[in-house]
């Protein structure tokens, strides 16, 4: 699947890290899962609630270059708007989060 924007989903771009665990016509819920040291490609989300099942600390990298670091405590629920990254875990520790992008 390719964004209004011609960028890839992440399924596509990372599908050893993103797996879609349901879609139906107004939502799909996506696992995310990877190690310290991973980063993934560019691609888009739409807007999305995000489930942090662990801690984590990640960089988000956007198409301007601007970084945002960010560290999530497990349990935090995150509200997001639709944007295009690249993200990189840069903890010791595992990211694993439930995604729940809106159609």
């Amino acid at each position: 699947m390719i964004s209004e924007s011609g960028i890839q989903d992440a399924v596509v771009t990372d599908g050893d890290k993103y797996s879609v665990v349901l879609e139906n016509e107004r939502v799909r819920v996506l696992r995310y899962h990877d190690k310290p040291g991973d980063r993934t490609f560019q691609h888009a989300h739409p807007d999305y609630v995000l489930y942090a099942e662990s801690s984590f600390k990640r960089r988000l990298t956007f198409p301007d270059g601007q970084r945002h670091e960010v560290e999530v405590k497990a349990g935090s629920i995150i509200w997001m708007k639709g944007h295009v990254h690249i993200g990189e875990n840069i903890g010791d520790t595992h990211t694993d989060v439930i995604i729940v992008e809106l159609k």
